[in-house]
């Protein structure tokens, strides 16, 4: 295929990306309602609710611009060859084809964070700051960059690194090699997430005895759950917003609530909480995921193989010779369409995994204190009580607030 055509297919592929995302952000603005649902009425009262909105309006608009912005800057990037022209400034201070591309890609990483830092830095101490939600100090918004940018450079080279040199020494075979990497990777990251990269930027404390750890002790014996893995993480640094999580595999498995989390409920609705994210753990949905994580990986990498040797590739994004790197950022272009029909897959899945666990917290603990608990996080976060279907669909990982309601209270 010619590099023109290449460019078109390119440039229709991130067009229709962005007017798709546009059209879903305008249905899900339209889907607000202003009358309050009878099962959080309670939770609401007028000012906190419009409120809510509010905030929602605001961060609708402000991703407009952000999302605009994006769209312009790569357009404009492709259609000009200046990824192309990137590749003809780096190249004479290289002789190394793997340091060419890293050099390369941490340019690019670089300067897109810098262009973008503006944005960051409004969305943080302006729209955050203004809904009561951030925390975050400015030195500590500083330092989170500079910690970003070493463990970005870290992983980047390990990982590109790796990926470069299979490319560009085993020949079509790599993705099979490449693919094991990243299937080891991965589960590295699955396991010790909690243990070597959050402590990175959040304190990880185990939960203190007390009634709540009793509560829980209780809980976890009657389901056999080990309670060693529960772990407390300062949240509040950053934000008001609360969550928890679970992560990792077999023995290196916890379950991490956010200190925000358990200032704003009761102990019932901790346990509540807790059961849920056992659920997960019970339901082997960490280990679905991660098998479905591999799996997807090497779909990617086996079409990667198919095209990654295509010089039109690197022509078609302004180069004057083949480059790998630039080969892998339009094959990154191209994939993304099949990027996207996976994500929304995984978001049904997700959707899916979400309701077992509100399930197994109502049959093995509360359905009652769940469902408070996740209302009382809907209005701390000013969550969308009413998002378009077409919008839940494509980007929600989690059933929104009132489905999830009705489900829990169905037998």
């Amino acid at each position: 295929m010619a590099p023109d055509i290449i460019l078109y297919i390119i440039l229709g592929i991130i067009t229709i990306d962005f007017m798709v995302d546009q059209l879903l952000d305008y249905l899900n603005h339209k889907s607000k309602r202003v009358d309050l649902p009878e099962e959080i009425a309670s939770f609401y009262d007028e000012s906190k609710y419009r409120k809510s909105q509010e905030y929602q309006k605001v961060s609708g608009k402000f991703s407009f611009i952000t999302s605009s912005f994006s769209f312009i800057i790569s357009f404009l990037m492709l259609s000009l060859g200046g990824f192309g022209y990137l590749d003809q400034l780096l190249r004479p201070y290289f002789d190394n084809e793997v340091w060419l591309s890293l050099a390369y890609f941490g340019v690019l990483y670089v300067v897109s964070d810098v262009v973008n830092l503006p944005f960051q830095w409004y969305s943080t101490f302006v729209i955050e700051e203004r809904f009561g939600f951030n925390k975050t100090t400015p030195k500590t918004f500083v330092l989170d960059k500079l910690k970003g940018y070493v463990l970005s450079a870290v992983l980047g080279c390990v990982l590109i690194g790796a990926l470069l040199y299979l490319i560009l020494n085993i020949g079509e075979n790599f993705w099979l090699y490449f693919w094991l990497v990243a299937s080891v990777f991965i589960l590295f990251v699955n396991m010790f997430y909690t243990s070597l990269i959050l402590p990175l930027f959040n304190k990880l404390t185990p939960l203190e005895d007390g009634e709540l750890k009793s509560a829980i002790q209780t809980y976890s014996e009657k389901i056999d759950f080990p309670l060693d893995s529960i772990y407390v993480i300062d949240g509040s640094k950053r934000s008001n917003k609360a969550n928890a999580f679970f992560s990792g595999l077999g023995k290196k498995k916890k379950i991490v609530l956010y200190d925000t989390l358990i200032n704003n409920h009761t102990n019932e609705e901790l346990v509540a909480i807790l059961a849920h994210e056992v659920g997960h753990f019970k339901k082997k949905h960490i280990l679905y995921g991660f098998a479905i994580s591999i799996l997807q990986i090497g779909v990617m990498l086996f079409l990667m193989s198919k095209m990654i040797y295509n010089e039109n590739l690197s022509l078609a994004l302004g180069a004057e010779q083949m480059g790998v790197h630039l080969n892998l950022l339009a094959f990154g272009l191209l994939y993304s369409p099949i990027s996207t029909l996976l994500g929304i897959a995984m978001n049904i899945f997700s959707r899916k995994n979400e309701y077992e666990a509100d399930a197994f917290a109502r049959d093995t603990y509360n359905g009652d204190s769940l469902s408070t608990a996740l209302k009382k996080l809907s209005v701390d976060n000013l969550s969308n009580l009413y998002p378009h279907p077409a919008y839940v669909f494509v980007n929600y990982s989690h059933p929104p607030l009132l489905a999830r309601l009705a489900a829990i209270s169905k037998r």
